[in-house]
């Protein structure tokens, strides 16, 4: 009876031990649509089908993109923005109706696997000044029972994307949130584990390095550094690890050091600023990748990685706001026309790129060079206030292409916002459209994608269209 016993006894440990092997991070993408050239949502979930990519986190509840994602089998993320958590929290009525609008309609039959319901965009955020903070947990709470009431509550988690400017510490073991947030912190957590959600966070080494000229540059990636922290036993070779356990120590110190963790938001911006660029992307985004699935944790907690790691981003977004800086609207994987920007294996091979992609004709606008372009100074200030022109600025993969090509990079840009309209590239006489591509070395003068779908036979005699049209035009360009 002794030996059963001890038998039975083995077996559940190495059972419990095989268990906490399993437990694997995934790797999922932040699919942001504050964009100028917008792909088809059933364009943009083929492309992430083809990747094996699983998960995907978004910022709202667009009908079209949820539309998109219906029968796809993709775990999602939802979210709900800032300005509505007022309203969420004062009235349950405003919460039904919300879950009944973006949660329950899509949670049919061969409908939308929706996972987490972001509540908010990291709204401790130091620069909201506490504006949101009172909102959140009735917010949540509020919404608790409504998922409850649609009887969702078991299936769909509420989570509240948290900036890693939350907690602070010199060394990570010292971790804590911060005084103001310490009380409203815990009674998150305390929401968010009897409800089986994790916390999610944001960490950005980019962040760091970009705001303090001090950073070690090496201790922003995964490579090694000459730059390690000493914790105690525990030493840091990168800012990844030191900044996830900072938020383990400080969610220790409010008792729930056992508390999931999912990264909500982690990348490298390609353009915009002097350390975003393709080369430190691809070195940060495949270490993190590496690292991630490596399953080896951190110091804190070896062997147990984040639940799930959200790459930043999944597109370029030309439309987000610059205020944090030209980077902004750089940190997708992939360029707005779903190509991939670097080479890049996220655990399932390298990264493929988007099917069938519709463009526009390979044409451009540019600077007319037989006129006098010191009136377009105005001209070039309108058109960069519709259009991305951001890698212009110092940092940028297009700084330094001179006057005439700065130019000639604003109206396109414009031009091919405005789906290459001929009106739109004469700028008083001062624009005009060429078949030859004008991009210079690294700075690449786009060419729109199409907002209908075009049969490829009809796109492959376009582009047979546009290769003649090119060779008339260097032909023109030469005699």
């Amino acid at each position: 009876m002794a030996e059963k016993q001890t038998t039975l006894v083995c077996l559940v440990a190495v059972t419990v031990l095989l268990l906490i092997q399993v437990v694997e991070s995934d790797i999922g993408v932040n699919w942001g649509t504050i964009s100028l050239h917008r792909m088809s949502p059933s364009t943009v979930v083929d492309l992430l089908k083809d990747n094996k990519i699983q998960k995907v986190k978004l910022f709202d509840a667009d009908p079209d993109v949820m539309k998109g994602l219906m029968g796809s089998g993709l775990e999602v993320m939802v979210g709900i923005p800032n300005d509505m958590l007022a309203l969420l929290s004062s009235s349950v009525a405003a919460s039904d109706l919300w879950v009944s609008q973006n949660v329950s309609r899509y949670m049919v039959k061969g409908g939308v696997n929706i996972r987490y319901v972001a509540v908010g965009n990291e709204p401790f955020l130091t620069s909201y000044s506490g504006q949101y903070q009172s909102y959140v947990v009735p917010a949540m709470t509020n919404l608790q029972e409504s998922l409850a009431k649609a009887n969702l509550a078991r299936n769909v988690k509420l989570v509240v994307p948290c900036n890693a400017d939350a907690y602070e510490s010199s060394l990570p073991s010292q971790g804590t949130f911060r005084p103001e947030l310490t009380q409203i912190i815990t009674q998150l957590v305390s929401f968010l584990n009897s409800n089986g959600s994790p916390f999610v966070v944001n960490i950005y080494p980019f962040l760091s390095l970009y705001g303090n000229s001090d950073f070690p540059q090496d201790y922003a990636f995964f490579e090694g550094t000459t730059h390690a922290v000493t914790d105690g036993p525990n030493v840091y070779s990168n800012a990844f690890d030191g900044n996830l356990d900072t938020l383990i120590a400080a969610l220790a110190k409010i008792g729930y050091s056992q508390m999931p963790i999912v990264i909500g938001e982690v990348g490298w911006p390609t353009d915009g600023a002097i350390s975003a660029n393709l080369t430190a992307a691809r070195v940060f985004n495949q270490g993190l990748a590496k690292h991630v699935l490596s399953n080896k944790g951190t110091p804190l907690r070896p062997g147990v990685p984040p639940m799930d790691v959200y790459l930043f981003s999944l597109f370029d977004e030309g439309a987000k706001s610059v205020l944090p800086g030209n980077f902004e609207r750089h940190w997708g994987i992939f360029s707005f026309d779903g190509q991939s920007k670097y080479p890049l294996n996220l655990g399932n091979g390298p990264l493929k790129n988007a099917k069938d992609v519709q463009y526009l004709p390979y044409r451009w606008c540019v600077a007319n060079p037989y006129k006098n372009l010191a009136e377009a100074a105005n001209h070039f200030k309108i058109a960069c206030s519709y259009a991305d022109c951001t890698t212009l600025n110092y940092g940028g993969s297009c700084y330094g292409i001179g006057a005439k090509g700065n130019i000639s990079y604003a109206f396109n840009s414009y031009y091919q916002l405005q789906k290459q309209n001929p009106r739109s590239c004469d700028f008083d006489g001062l624009g005009m459209v060429t078949f030859l591509n004008p991009s210079i070395g690294e700075c690449r003068f786009l060419v729109g994608v199409s907002d209908h779908t075009t049969s490829s036979g009809f796109m492959l005699h376009n582009n047979w269209i546009s290769v003649l049209i090119i060779l008339w035009d260097a032909w023109l360009f030469l005699m």
